[in-house]
């Protein structure tokens, strides 16, 4: 269950990044509802990060902490390329991968 919590929490960094993004494109109205959103998103991600460390079966801080920021940074490319379009080189979607990886590589490993 921890590990979803996580992953969720994950989602709402790449979600406060998004809304960051938009706050600087946008003006007047439009730019106070991204930053609302970007208020309710980085404090459910730190609620949800903090949940996810906390109690008796929580995760270990390191490993949470590396997986909640690989999530974060795969999705900010992810929302980059599709959203803001920014390009996808081979070397940005490789080490995006590798990232991936990563994380896929501490979860593996973690108890």
């Amino acid at each position: 269950m921890n590990w979803l919590i996580l992953i969720i929490a994950g989602l709402f960094e790449t979600g406060f990044a998004t809304c960051l993004g938009k706050a600087q494109e946008t003006s007047g109205k439009e730019s106070i509802f991204w930053w609302i959103g970007f208020g309710i998103c980085i404090m459910a991600s730190m609620l949800l990060m903090f949940k996810a460390i906390s109690g008796e079966n929580g995760l270990p801080i390191g490993t949470a902490y590396a997986v909640w920021t690989g999530i974060g940074a795969v999705g900010g490319v992810v929302v980059g390329i599709l959203i803001f379009k920014e390009p996808a080189t081979f070397w940005r979607l490789f080490f995006v991968f590798t990232l991936i990886a990563s994380i896929v590589g501490l979860k593996a490993v973690s108890h």
